[in-house]
């Protein structure tokens, strides 16, 4: 040590601090960043042990540490366990339960990402689309709990026999695909037909294994395609060819053998698909109003194709998907369609959704499917009301019986739609607890006094009174069908007369008055109805 350096006057804590500052420089510019901070946290500590002595200083750090272990370590693990529950829930979305491979939803997002990838990088990739042959004869035959092992027991063969990087879904009732990444026509051939010998000789027959068959139709990019629809409208049509050839069969798709038709087989297919996909559909709502206050009490949420939709109203986008095998799929998407777009909803309002009874008996409608759509939307399950059209039979009381159950439990709403249109909606009353029943406008419009529809919507309404349920009049036009459904106790009403199908209003009030209706008859059935679901009583516009 220098005389210099021995004779300099120094203040408490300038030796070590000028040393360790001409270290912590040195070593910054070795690019030692862990160290620094180190040196640098030791450098502060010494300077407040000079200062304030070091019972204080220990005091501090014990207190950060307490600190660190009792609210900032459990606030990090709850986040990061909030994190793995969101993911998990997510993941669950995208997964056909009974299967457990993908389902339609993920099969979209998918699609879009591998023919994205395809087309940006000049890779190839494969679509693999097949449907299980003769698969309603199981369900007619042996039930829908041996045809849900059959779909259980496919699925299964189908993640054992596809190759790593292949991507299978369930897409729909009987129907599957498979995402072949960086594969040719061929080679996504090749894995279908091993998929197929695998699936006619199952490998144990002795636990109650049944050979399946099924029919697959092949596309690829760029092979035969260029785009996304054409990918998904040409492995649809290979399909339908190889269904109509007699089944059993893998068709790769040819331009001068395969013709894409526009019809209920494979055209139709292919547009639900693109429909789904591309979202090409939106919500319109139409008011339920109560015949006393003439408020709104509630919308039923609908769906109108948009274009570039194929389809020119709902009739037709709906029948398409039913003859297609595609109805599951639409009816779900327009749920969560109709759900997103009424966010806004006033709390003490309730939103109906329509649903086919195929839908409900379906594997792939689950009530943790249902509050797995109003959870992304924020949206309550006691203001949802699952509207059961009539005019599809109902295959499998017991088993929708049992899921519609399991929804009410959650919370959410049933409503008999269209009663009247047949006589399953008249047995379904005895069959299920309906919170709504809604009465078709054939018997609304021919309900004058006196008339055969009036003493139909009389016996109706007086079933209804028994189980609590609410009773809407639906197809409302004329001011005289307002005063006579009131009259047979009709509670609320729906139709024209009301409004028509179109955008939330941003303050959903009506104030019609009058029209023979007593108001005092209606507001306490009402109230009561409102309790029983768990709505709030509203406010009244002009108290």
């Amino acid at each position: 040590m220098s005389d210099a350096t021995q004779a300099r006057p120094r203040s408490a804590g300038e030796p070590l601090r000028g040393l360790a500052g001409r270290f912590v420089v040195a070593l910054a510019a070795s690019g030692s960043a862990a160290v620094v901070a180190y040196l640098g946290l030791g450098v502060v500590l010494h300077d407040l042990i000079l200062q304030a002595g070091i019972a204080t200083v220990l005091a501090v750090v014990s207190v950060g540490l307490i600190l660190q272990s009792t609210i900032v370590a459990p606030l990090i693990a709850s986040r990061a366990e909030l994190e793995g529950r969101y993911e998990a829930a997510v993941a669950e979305a995208l997964l056909d339960p009974l299967t457990g491979l993908g389902n339609h939803r993920a099969f979209q997002e998918e699609l879009d990402r591998q023919v994205e990838h395809a087309q940006r990088y000049s890779v190839p990739v494969g679509l693999v689309l097949l449907d299980l042959d003769e698969f309603k004869a199981v369900n007619d035959k042996s039930g829908h709990a041996q045809g849900d092992r059959t779909l259980a027991d496919f699925g299964r063969l189908v993640q054992a026999t596809v190759r790593r990087v292949d991507l299978p879904f369930r897409i729909g009732g009987d129907e599957f695909a498979i995402l072949l990444p960086h594969t040719d026509a061929e080679a996504a051939r090749i894995v279908a037909r091993r998929l197929l010998a695998g699936a006619l000789q199952p490998p144990l027959p002795e636990q109650g294994h049944r050979p399946i068959s099924f029919s697959a139709g092949v596309s690829a990019i760029p092979d035969t395609a260029l785009t996304r629809s054409q990918l998904y409208a040409q492995a649809d049509a290979a399909l339908y060819a190889a269904k109509h050839a007699g089944r059993t069969d893998v068709i790769v798709f040819d331009a001068s053998e395969v013709a894409i038709e526009s019809g209920a087989g494979s055209g139709s297919a292919a547009a639900i698909a693109e429909v789904i996909a591309r979202g090409q559909l939106r919500p319109v709502y139409q008011p339920i109003v109560e015949l006393g206050s003439f408020t709104v009490l509630g919308y039923e949420g609908l769906i109108r194709p948009v274009s570039p939709a194929p389809f020119a109203d709902p009739a037709a986008l709906f029948g398409a998907a039913a003859a297609s095998g595609h109805l599951v799929a639409l009816d779900l998407t327009c749920i969560e369609t109709i759900v997103a777009g009424a966010h806004n909803l006033p709390n003490q309002l309730f939103l109906s959704v329509n649903i086919s009874p195929g839908t409900v008996e379906s594997p792939e409608f689950t009530t943790a499917g249902l509050l797995s759509i109003l959870a992304r939307h924020r949206f309550p399950a006691n203001r949802l009301v699952l509207e059961l059209t009539e005019r599809e039979p109902m295959a499998d009381v017991a088993r929708a019986r049992a899921k519609l159950e399991t929804c009410q439990r959650a919370g959410i709403g049933l409503a008999a739609d269209d009663l009247g249109v047949g006589n399953a909606g008249l047995r379904l009353l005895s069959e299920l607890r309906f919170d709504v029943v809604k009465v078709d406008l054939s018997l609304v419009q021919r309900s004058a006094p006196g008339a055969p529809s009036s003493a139909v919507v009389g016996s109706v309404v007086s079933f209804a009174a028994q189980t609590g349920a609410l009773v809407v009049g639906e197809g409302v036009e004329h001011q005289e069908q307002v005063a006579q459904l009131a009259s047979l106790g009709v509670r609320a009403g729906q139709g024209f007369f009301f409004g028509r199908p179109g955008d939330l209003p941003e303050h959903p009030s009506l104030e019609f008055g009058g029209y023979g209706v007593n108001a005092d008859a209606v507001a306490q059935p009402m109230a009561d109805w409102r309790q029983s679901i768990g709505l709030p009583t509203p406010v009244a516009s002009g108290s």
